[in-house]
């Protein structure tokens, strides 16, 4: 029989060892927690290269524009917002939501006041010092720039993600990208068509190749004849469309307007003009960064089509 003395020394290994596996439980639990905690956070980054983190789903946004108020509806995230920009009519739900500025500035007492969880703003679009201020109060921005085509079904699974409705957002996603290749596969190698693209009258202006309108124009086997000017949104005066002579003049017009069609024909020495082959297209349907940018590039893919038939090109 163990005397004892060596009873007393087997319990006190054995509690010892005890204290051991609880200590190192202990300091395990501790470890994974910080863990746990960073695989539920929710982090995506945003188009100016920025890590947006959200501890969970954005139960409150905010859009800066039209066409992020439109991508967050399409992605499934339209029940959490509480605020959009000036012109965001579409879809429908959107004209209900609340106005937090526009093209003249935002309201920042507006957005506070919203207390939003995730501002999705415009790079581009929206005044820098404005964001940045929203960014220095605490919130979460979000910064979008889509300069692609396909940077549209991206951005459709980023906001889904950070909205929490990831399924929804790949749906759509899958669809646009599907759409995009069919069009793609039938236009995109066919001969090439010159396209001046205007995008206002006074001044004359249009788009450069940096744009989202050059992959549009791009899809469909067409050339921006001046796509390498440096700025995004460049001005240009008669006389660069006169000398650049584009086979296709493509006006973007809020809605029917022959005035603005009828205007180039003050010049018949160009080809378009000589040719008839001056067109009209909504504005929203080839410069705005949603899915129904596919119906408009399905129309610009027609007419170019047509243009070719027609001068057997």
């Amino acid at each position: 029989m163990p005397s004892i003395t060596s009873e007393r020394f087997i319990a006190r290994r054995l509690a010892n060892r005890s204290g051991r596996v609880a200590q190192l439980i202990v300091t395990l639990l501790l470890f994974q927690w910080p863990l746990v905690s960073l695989q539920a956070a929710i982090t995506v980054t945003d188009d100016a290269g920025r890590q947006v983190l959200l501890e969970q789903p954005a139960r409150r946004i905010v859009s800066l524009a039209p066409y992020l108020s439109e991508l967050l509806f399409a992605a499934g995230a339209g029940k959490a917002v509480v605020g959009v920009s000036e012109f965001s009519a579409y879809p429908e739900a959107a004209t209900a939501v609340t106005r937090v500025g526009g093209g003249n500035g935002l309201d920042l007492e507006v957005i506070l006041a919203l207390q939003p969880d995730l501002v999705v703003a415009w790079q581009s679009g929206n005044p820098v010092n404005q964001v940045e201020r929203l960014r220095s109060l605490g919130l979460t921005v979000f910064l979008s720039e889509p300069r692609q085509l396909l940077d549209v079904a991206d951005t459709l699974l980023r906001l889904g993600r950070l909205a929490g409705t990831e399924t929804l957002a790949k749906a759509a996603a899958d669809s646009f990208t599907t759409r995009y290749r069919q069009l793609e596969k039938r236009y995109a190698q066919r001969p090439p068509v010159s396209v001046f693209y205007q995008i206002w009258e006074q001044p004359l202006m249009t788009l450069n190749g940096e744009h989202l309108f050059t992959d549009v124009l791009r899809l469909c086997g067409g050339r921006n004849v001046f796509a390498e000017l440096p700025a995004l949104a460049p001005q240009v005066d008669i006389e660069a469309v006169l000398a650049a002579d584009p086979e296709v003049i493509v006006v973007a017009v809020d809605e029917q307007d022959s005035s603005l069609l009828a205007a180039w024909q003050r010049w018949p020495s160009l080809s378009a003009v000589q040719n008839g082959h001056v067109y009209a297209v909504a504005r929203d349907q080839l410069v705005r960064h949603t899915p129904r940018i596919l119906e408009g590039a399905d129309e610009l893919c027609a007419i170019l089509e047509g243009v070719r038939k027609k001068e057997k090109l």
